[in-house]
């Protein structure tokens, strides 16, 4: 049978109850059988095109609608939800299809009036959304406030046109809700009431109030979790223990109001991806991290707050050495760990102004600064670390693993690398940690002659 312009397979089928041979129609041909893992990809093919054809062909119409109703929702979940919308309209039957159809991971963006209007539709025309991005609706419109907004934004929006953002409970099977918007004001716990929800951000909705513990107890099953520059986000990252077992990525980025130390999230077997950056209240210290710990994790962002993260300032010159160690065995286990402007080269530890071993210095031109900056050094796939200046002149480096073997393939590439490094070494030679105040202004005065 020739149905969306696709034919149908019929096969024979045997009942263990009997020795009658019963046909049987399958969907095997509706669907392609290498299925796209884009939903792009799958609109330019044969279904997309067949199925829109059927919408303005009335003959196709009819024999199309001679599908079963659970025929036509397979089919519509092919489809991005403003297509369904429109191809529901067929007939009554269709209607029926497009209530059971799950929606595919296609985005619907709430950003206009009329977007807001169309999702008010899909409540009950299409309960089975999945994926929702809210943004804000345009001048003179606000979503519906929250309990406890803020007075004075309240104040200044009075006469805006409201708009129930409590309509989105509907969408019970929520898998993806991404939240863009400064018009939610207040706290909104339907927001975060979504059981299936695997995905959720939530971004720059300076004037919503929320608790993280809000988010584990109604969204149970989150993979990823990103919360980035939320003034009213509060909570302690102990209270995603209760996503231990699903959690995969945390982005927790700019919230000032956010508590924890690093090393709560610790044990989580999926974590793959961790940023904590700009988040200064969130504690720890690197060191701490075991062979053991986050087993899985591919990338590490920290705050200044976390003892070793970027910008970290040391007390004492001493201190650095075991550092660096700890440092070189995360690497080793994780070569990736650290966001790419760690390594290599990157001036993000200095010797705090705070430390004994720090002394003041004449920043006249053409005199070097004092290093009193670390950095990574890479030579091929050696490690090291060394202390340097802000205007290029570095000490001697301490090498964390050892030389590759003259006989080895890259050997040549290392010793070009090396070469390449070593040009920086020039006032400091011979000095591994930075030279004591005196004899440092010795060393000034050779350099400028």
């Amino acid at each position: 049978m020739t149905v969306f312009g696709l034919q149908l397979t019929t096969t024979t089928t045997t009942t263990n109850n009997n020795n009658n041979n019963k046909p049987q129609t399958t969907v095997d041909n509706i669907m392609p059988h290498h299925k796209k893992s884009r939903l792009d990809d799958r609109l330019d093919g044969p279904v997309a095109n067949a199925a829109v054809s059927a919408v303005v062909d009335r003959y196709t119409a009819t024999t199309a609608n001679e599908l079963s109703g659970d025929v036509v929702a397979i089919i519509f979940g092919c489809f991005p939800p403003e297509d369904i919308m429109r191809m529901r309209r067929v007939s009554k039957k269709w209607r029926e299809a497009a209530k059971t159809t799950i929606v595919p991971m296609a985005e619907f963006r709430m950003n206009s009036v009329d977007k807001y209007n169309a999702m008010a539709a899909m409540t009950t025309s299409l309960p089975n959304l999945q994926q929702i991005t809210i943004s804000n609706l345009g001048i003179g419109h606000k979503y519906s406030d929250g309990e406890d907004p803020n007075e004075s934004t309240a104040e200044v929006t009075a006469n805006y046109t409201t708009h129930d953002i409590t309509i989105i409970s509907s969408f019970r099977k929520l898998h993806s809700l991404h939240i863009q918007t400064v018009s939610l004001m207040g706290r909104y716990p339907v927001l975060f009431d979504f059981p299936l929800l695997r995905e959720l951000s939530v971004s720059f909705s300076h004037l919503l109030k929320f608790d993280l513990g809000m988010l584990s107890a109604g969204c149970p099953f989150l993979t990823e979790l990103e919360l980035n520059d939320n003034q009213g986000l509060t909570g302690n990252l102990r209270s995603l223990r209760v996503l231990e077992h699903t959690l995969e990525k945390l982005e927790v980025n700019s919230c000032k109001q956010i508590e924890g130390n690093l090393m709560d999230l610790a044990d989580f077997p999926h974590l793959k991806e961790l940023d904590l950056d700009h988040t200064p209240a969130i504690t720890g210290d690197i060191r701490d991290i075991g062979e053991d710990d986050f087993p899985v994790l591919e990338s590490l962002g920290l705050p200044r707050s976390v003892y070793g993260a970027m910008y970290c300032e040391f007390q004492l010159i001493s201190e650095v050495p075991s550092f660096m160690q700890a440092i070189h065995l995360l690497l080793q286990r994780t070569p990736t760990l650290f966001k790419e402007d760690f390594l290599p080269n990157a001036f993000v530890w200095s010797l705090s102004e705070e430390s004994p071993n720090w002394y003041e210095y004449d920043n006249v031109y053409g005199c070097p600064q004092p290093p009193f900056s670390l950095q990574i050094i890479q030579a091929e796939s050696r490690l090291g670390w060394s202390w340097c200046s802000y205007d290029g002149h570095s000490c001697e480096i301490n090498w964390l693993d050892p030389e590759p073997s003259r006989d080895s393939s890259g050997y040549e590439d290392y010793i070009e690398k090396l070469q390449f490094i070593e040009r920086n070494i020039d006032i400091y030679k011979g000095y591994h940690v930075p030279p004591i105040e005196a004899e440092y202004n010795r060393l000034c005065e050779e350099y400028m002659g």
